[in-house]
């Protein structure tokens, strides 16, 4: 699965927005400047957010966004869903039972493609807005791993 630039810079101007907000709004520019996303891009972006129910916007002198739930009432599955961004897997449309092969059979790796999708869906709706920002998504990414070999002697990996 690829995750397009519209999921990934959602994502990532919604936890700017929540570290940077401090209960004021936060102006789309500022955001713009320190993640490095095209302006217009983001006021694309906040325009589905907004729909979504997922931020509030401020007019006027010192406007900006708010989030409009709480970061941690806020999951990241529910960002990267309310631009249109889908967390799917297979070529195949999850509505139907056909397959996209040509005879509409579904191929013999359908299962295993679409049930990642569903992980990937899982772990998106486990992890907030809030744990991003706290830094409490710990994994092994970038990070130094000791893997011992057999035989005892310790090897160095990423």
């Amino acid at each position: 699965m690829r995750l397009s630039t519209k999921g990934r810079y959602a994502v990532m101007a919604m936890v700017d927005l929540a570290a940077n907000s401090n209960g004021s709004p936060v102006a789309l520019a500022d955001i713009a400047e320190r993640q490095e996303i095209s302006l217009s891009y983001l006021e694309q972006l906040f325009a589905k957010l907004r729909k979504g129910g997922l931020v509030k916007s401020v007019r006027g002198p010192g406007g900006g966004y708010l989030l409009a739930h709480t970061a941690d009432a806020t999951r990241i599955s529910d960002i990267i869903l309310a631009v249109d961004e889908p967390i799917r897997t297979t070529r195949c449309a999850n509505i139907t039972p056909q397959g996209c092969r040509t005879n509409r059979s579904r191929c013999l790796t359908h299962e295993l493609w679409e049930e990642l999708g569903n992980q990937i869906h899982l772990y998106l709706n486990s992890v907030t807005v809030a744990d991003v920002v706290e830094r409490r998504v710990i994994g092994t990414s970038g990070m130094l791993v000791q893997l011992a070999e057999p035989g005892g002697a310790a090897v160095a990996a990423e």
